[in-house]
């Protein structure tokens, strides 16, 4: 044999090595699960396969999000907190020319260059008004899915409000690829999805590595469910908590049945799974934090303590529940470095790899979490509050801005951190809503650990620890980039048989 065909043979079999020993990684994400929509957290609510998965890998306890769509989107695709994207406000809405900037490399993208085969499916979220923004051009082989935030999970449109008509426009969100989908209508998006995603698994070559992200439409708005999920919820009364319990039970038979096919073609031994939620249950529309602070888009735990674990038999310790510190931010460089690649490529990252403290047990290595700085911050959902103007004297940071940081036990929040009702445990009578009654100092300290519902307010007996999150925020800020928030572009409209995509 020549010299050059043993080099040859030698680079191939590297290679096949290479590619066994990388594991295939499937990140599911859920949309607005709530703390307590879990049967593992005591949940009314049945999620026989969560409980098990989680059960038998890690539970992560104290593992946080962001309160909404976009922003804990970006920050799992980037590594990067979302004052360093310019996303610290609010979500991408359809008609806006904005996403996630270009000149961030992307967790698939990060992936590919170390071999894997990237596919995507259900919900983007991050920008679509040109082609650039999508996702087959950040990294992603083939996707399916919708560009928006949110749609009907049967016709699959979404109706928006385009400046310059007069009325909703209501048009196609579904892609296979780039191109639309529009041979799906009246098929359940949970459904539809799960297909998609058993499709990928079972086409998938065996010796190379996979990254599979599949973002489900569960649970989020509209409320829609076929009937038969919701025979076994008859006993729950309010109909808003019915329906949505048979959401959750759909979205636990898709998790189910995506592990099951890749049991079943072979990859589990060498996959690792990671669910997560996006943000806390929204209380308006049938989620439960209970028993935490706050709901969806707010700073309080309910709104940012999120559902996740981790479920692999390439874990060293299953079987267990970690508390220690955990970031959204932290998927991309605990996967990557997984997968033996590298982040070099990436701006700054605000992410650590977790795989020794999740695997292994060990020590977290971040102390802190920037949960967000939003000087526009709206929370337009019905939530009466007041918020004291008084201030907190020599402060660096402006703490009438809605902020919030986690520092070792201890949390800060400044501003109105959003509804601060504890919501009652849903079909219980031992529990009521209530909120504080005096208005919200516009400086809050709480152990978090010990107090993870946030009842006691530490600030006036520990004013040198306030004092050090406050410094700690204004350098933050000092990082952030300018937001970029921009008015809406008439140009978005499809028109009455379009569907929603780029128009830049």
């Amino acid at each position: 044999m020549s010299l050059r065909l043993i080099v040859v043979a030698l680079f191939l079999s590297s290679s096949g090595v290479l590619a066994a020993r990388q594991p295939h990684i499937v990140f599911i994400l859920a949309d607005d699960l709530g703390w307590n929509d879990v049967g593992y957290h005591g949940s009314e609510i049945r999620t026989p396969n969560l409980d098990k998965l989680s059960a038998g890998g890690v539970r992560l306890e104290n593992y946080y999000v962001q309160p909404i769509c976009t922003p804990s989107r970006s920050q799992l695709m980037t590594g990067r907190y979302q004052i360093h994207t310019g996303l610290q406000h609010s979500i991408i809405w359809p008609c806006q020319p904005s996403c996630v900037p270009l000149d961030e490399k992307l967790l698939p993208q990060l992936l590919k260059e170390v071999g894997y085969s990237t596919h995507m499916v259900g919900k983007w979220h991050l920008g679509m008004y040109k082609k650039e923004c999508l996702p087959t051009r950040r990294g992603f082989d083939t996707y399916f899915g919708y560009l928006t935030g949110s749609e009907d999970y049967y016709s699959h449109k979404r109706c928006v409000n385009v400046p310059g008509l007069d009325f909703e426009r209501c048009a196609l969100d579904l892609r296979d690829g780039e191109k639309v989908a529009a041979n799906y209508s009246g098929v359940y998006s949970t459904e539809l999805f799960t297909q998609k995603t058993i499709s990928i698994i079972e086409n998938h070559k065996f010796t190379q590595p996979l990254f599979l992200y599949v973002a489900l439409q569960s649970v989020h708005a509209p409320l829609q469910v076929p009937e038969r999920y919701l025979t076994p919820y008859k006993f729950i009364k309010d109909n808003n908590r019915r329906v949505y319990a048979g959401m959750v039970a759909t979205m636990d038979e898709a998790v189910g049945n995506i592990t099951l096919a890749l049991q079943q073609q072979g990859l589990w031994d060498n996959t690792i799974l990671v669910f997560s939620t996006d943000n806390g249950g929204q209380t308006l529309l049938g989620g439960s934090n209970w028993p935490l602070r706050g709901r969806k888009n707010s700073l309080w735990e309910g709104g940012i303590r999120g559902v996740g674990f981790v479920a692999s038999p390439l874990l060293q310790q299953p079987g267990t529940v970690s508390r220690q510190l955990i970031h959204i931010s932290d998927w991309l460089p605990t996967l990557v470095s997984v997968a033996g690649g590298s982040t070099n490529g990436t701006k700054l990252l605000d992410g650590f790899d977790m795989w020794d403290m999740i695997s292994k047990g060990f020590l977290s290595p971040r102390l802190e979490v920037l949960h967000n700085i939003d000087p526009l911050y709206h929370d337009g959902t019905p939530c009466p509050h007041a918020v004291s103007k008084t201030s907190w004297p020599g402060s660096p940071f402006n703490t009438t801005i809605h902020a919030a940081i986690r520092s070792s036990r201890f949390k800060l929040l400044t501003g109105y951190p959003g509804c601060d009702t504890w919501f009652p445990r849903p079909i219980h009578n031992d529990s009521e809503s209530s909120s504080s009654e005096a208005p919200l100092k516009p400086v809050m300290l709480f152990n978090v650990e010990e107090d993870p519902q946030e009842r006691n307010d530490l600030s006036d007996k520990l004013p040198d620890m306030v004092d050090y999150l406050l410094k700690r925020l204004y350098m933050y800020q000092r990082s952030a980039v300018p937001i970029n928030y921009p008015d809406d572009d008439p140009k978005c409209d499809p028109g009455p048989t379009g569907a929603w995509g780029p128009w830049a």
